[in-house]
């Protein structure tokens, strides 16, 4: 059976992608990294993307590797230029960014595409991902992720749901939610923008699953 490791700098994350795995993969093995800390200590020490934090994303994916993992999927968008780094130094398994498959579904739409996220550092580091055809408009939902820390779900929801109605004021054909986390809020954007909702999770699980049977 193919065992999958799933990386993950926030808990948040770890649910959304585990049931659709569940759902969608089910012969697969998961094996689940979380270090939150990664987050919380980007988010703090002001130095980005750095040696220190490179080197903190090769040695998660050499424990993985070393466990047996066939592929490996991080779930965290703010630290694409770590994982593309692994990916080179692990070329022989696939190693997914949590996006790549929701940037080529992006890609293939037409319209300004509206990329929301509950990460500052998040909308850093995921826009130079997207080829340059597609039109980005970016919105923080200020809060948002706070609110999930403590437990309350549904201001969550109301918070990543507003900026996709300021989305489509501002022009926006339709919507995607930068981070595993933010899946849950997929239904709150449809409803009050009335535009297609893009997430990373189903996507991601449909392109690991494609390149590994």
């Amino acid at each position: 059976m193919t065992r999958i490791a799933l990386i993950h700098a926030l808990a948040h994350s770890v649910a959304p992608i585990n049931e659709a795995m569940a759902r969608d993969w089910p012969r697969a093995i998961r094996m689940n990294l979380l270090d939150d800390s990664l987050s919380a200590d980007l988010a703090r020490n002001g130095r980005g993307l750095d040696e220190a934090m490179h080197e903190r994303f090769q040695r998660l994916a050499q424990y993985a590797v070393d466990s047996g993992a066939q592929g490996i999927l991080f779930t965290c968008s703010a630290f694409g230029p770590c994982i593309e780094a692994v990916a080179r130094r692990h070329a022989g398994i696939p190693v997914l960014k949590p996006n790549e498959a929701m940037v080529d579904e992006a890609s293939a739409g037409t319209g300004k595409l509206g990329l929301i996220a509950s990460f500052g550092h998040t909308l850093e580091s995921m826009p130079p991902e997207f080829p340059s055809n597609v039109v980005l408009e970016l919105a923080l939902a200020d809060g948002a992720l706070e609110a999930l820390n403590a437990g309350d779900a549904a201001q969550h929801d109301a918070l990543v749901a507003a900026q996709a109605r300021a989305l489509r004021e501002r022009g926006c054909t339709r919507i995607a939610l930068a981070q595993f986390s933010m899946a849950r809020a997929r239904n709150a954007c449809e409803q009050a923008s009335g535009l297609p909702v893009l997430t990373t999770v189903d996507s991601a699980v449909r392109a690991l699953r494609g390149r590994l049977e």
